[in-house]
C-alpha cells in the first residue's frame, strides 16, 4: 500500500475551503487524472480516472465528514484506496488543507511511480490547482454541510 500526504495553505476563510472540497464533482477542475466525479448520494460517488493512460472506475463512499473538519472515504469497488482531507484554521482568513492517501498501486508503472513519489508530487501539484481555484474565486461555488459519523471501530469507540 502506498501513502501520499501533502498540505497546503489557503488564504480563504476554513469554512470557503470546506466548503468547495464538498464539491465533489468539481474535482476534474484540480485534480489530474479525474475525469468525472458523480455523487450518488449523499456518502457515494463514482469516480471515472485516466492516469498514465489508465482507465479505470470505481466507487467510493465517505466515512466521516465533519464540517470545517474532515472528510474521509473508502473505495467499495474497483480501486483499492482510502484517504482524509483534514481543514486547519491558521486564522480568520487562511486555511491548511491536508490530504493524505492510501492507494494499492497495480502494474509495473503505478508500483514504479509510487517508488518514485511521482504520486506525492500530482497531489502537491493538484493542491496547487485548487488553492488557485479557490483563492481566485474567494468564494465556494456550493456546500454540503451534512455530518457523517465514523463507524465504531473495534473496541466500541
Amino acid at each position: 500500500m502506498a501513502t501520499v500526504h501533502s498540505d497546503i495553505d489557503v488564504s480563504v476563510p476554513i469554512s470557503t475551503a470546506y466548503n468547495q472540497w464538498t464539491q465533489f464533482e468539481s474535482f476534474p477542475q484540480f485534480l489530474s487524472g479525474i475525469d468525472e466525479v458523480v455523487q450518488t448520494t449523499d456518502t457515494s460517488t463514482h469516480w471515472k480516472v485516466s492516469i498514465a493512460g489508465i482507465n479505470r472506475e470505481f466507487d467510493a463512499e465517505i466515512t466521516e465528514q465533519n464540517p470545517d473538519e474532515r472528510i474521509a472515504w473508502k473505495s467499495t469497488g474497483g480501486e483499492d484506496h482510502a484517504g482524509v482531507v483534514t481543514f486547519h484554521r491558521l486564522s480568520d482568513a487562511e486555511t491548511r488543507i491536508s490530504v493524505q492517501l492510501d492507494w494499492k498501486p497495480q502494474g509495473l508503472v503505478e508500483k514504479a511511480g509510487a517508488l518514485l513519489q511521482v504520486d506525492d508530487i500530482q497531489i502537491g501539484h493538484d493542491l496547487k490547482k485548487f488553492k488557485k481555484l479557490i483563492e481566485s474565486n474567494g468564494f465556494e461555488t456550493g456546500a454540503w454541510r451534512g455530518n457523517v459519523d465514523r463507524e465504531p471501530d473495534a473496541t466500541g469507540r
